[in-house]
């Protein structure tokens, strides 16, 4: 099975620490557009854009890196609750042919109440997952090309319907990932690829089988993919040597802080996170080569794959015979750690790689040495 590698884009921040303002990148338009065609250069499927009050506008963003990017996709976010399903779907469409079918959408129920609250939104867990599949049902439908009327708990359209397609037909790959059981249920049902964040392979088996059996009662099959860090490095030692860095400046109140904050939200995904670790900086190989730190300070996705290129590799393909086929990756900072990820990994994987425009029949080269070719062993790539 080739696998599809995306990226991801910072809209929240970057820099090389977790939990301080040290070594901190400006994250404007400029910089995004660097990771952005770094990433389409360099062969990544696609880029995952956050969603969030601590982001920018993920909608506008992938917007204006369009015209930038030529084969790249966009993984956009859905907000159930926060925004209609009928004008989500014109969005959704709009920017599906603007980018010549390279949108991709998220759907994202939420799992901070604060945030939710101060975007209008309050409704509980069980609450939020009915109007996510009220609003999916519309979505869907509507992007395939037919005139809704629908009487929800939530949600109520009489002769809704769209006058432009997307591109992508019935409609562009809708992704979701949560991990209660309104989730799995919801995800057997209507989306096409469920994404879950990096735990033990294990405890993904049991989540992926999960899902599999909801979709199995309805008829369908779902595709599945993954949300991990990479820390990748040319030896083991260094890369948990990075590891460690990129922690180096995070002290115990600061982890607390993070650790109170993550407590009081209801998402079951983010609870799992945090048992991972227990807010300890002791005990974070949580799995072989399955390191938590990043979920010390950081909501969401938490672990990384730490390693040589080939260990990394090995984890990469345990998860892939679990049936998952898309990889979400990240590092810090993003431009310099995507250029390593494509670099070191990408010629041990089995990959679902576009080739650059321009780039036919070059071959990758270091640099001339005496005014002479390099031999070929000594060829990079």
């Amino acid at each position: 099975m080739s696998l599809n590698i995306f990226w991801f884009l910072p809209t929240h921040g970057d820099g090389h620490y977790l939990g301080t303002s040290e070594s901190a990148r400006t994250v404007d338009h400029s910089y995004l557009q660097q990771v952005a065609q770094a990433a389409d250069r360099l062969g990544f499927g696609g880029v995952l854009i956050p969603t969030g009050r601590s982001c920018e506008d993920s909608w506008l963003v992938a917007a204006s890196l369009i015209p930038v990017t030529q084969r790249l996709k966009f993984l956009v976010a859905l907000r159930p609750g926060i925004i209609s399903p009928t004008v989500a779907a014109r969005q959704a469409a709009t920017l599906d042919r603007l980018s010549g079918g390279r949108a991709l959408f998220n759907l994202v129920t939420g799992g901070a109440p604060d945030e939710l609250a101060g975007d209008g939104l309050h409704l509980s867990h069980a609450e939020r997952y009915e109007a996510a599949d009220e609003f999916t049902r519309i979505w869907r439908s509507l992007l395939a090309g037919e005139t809704v009327d629908f009487a929800g708990k939530h949600i109520q359209v009489e002769g809704a319907k769209l006058l432009y397609p997307p591109t992508q037909q019935p409609h562009p790959p809708l992704y979701f990932g949560g991990s209660s059981e309104a989730a799995h249920e919801l995800a057997g049902e209507q989306v096409d690829l469920y994404l879950t964040w990096g735990e033990p392979p294990a405890a993904v088996a049991e989540k992926l089988d999960d899902v599999r059996r909801r979709a199995a009662k309805h008829g369908r099959q779902v595709r599945f993919g993954i949300r991990l860090h990479v820390i990748v490095r040319e030896t083991n030692d260094e890369a948990w040597r990075a590891a460690e860095r990129l922690i180096s400046h995070l002290d115990d109140e600061t982890i607390a802080r993070a650790q109170e904050s993550f407590a009081r939200y209801d998402s079951v995904g983010q609870q799992r996170m945090a048992a991972l670790h227990g807010g300890r900086r002791d005990k974070l190989e949580v799995s072989p080569n399955l390191w938590a730190g990043v979920g010390l300070t950081r909501s969401g996705a938490g672990t990384a794959l730490v390693g040589d290129p080939d260990t990394v590799a090995a984890r990469i393909r345990e998860y892939a015979d679990l049936g998952i086929d898309t990889f979400v990756f990240s590092g810090y900072p993003h431009l310099e750690e995507a250029y390593r990820v494509a670099e070191l990994l990408f010629p041990r994987l089995d990959l679902v790689r576009p080739q650059a425009q321009g780039a036919a029949g070059l071959a990758p080269v270091g640099e001339i040495v005496g005014n002479d070719l390099l031999p070929k062993t000594a060829v990079v790539g």
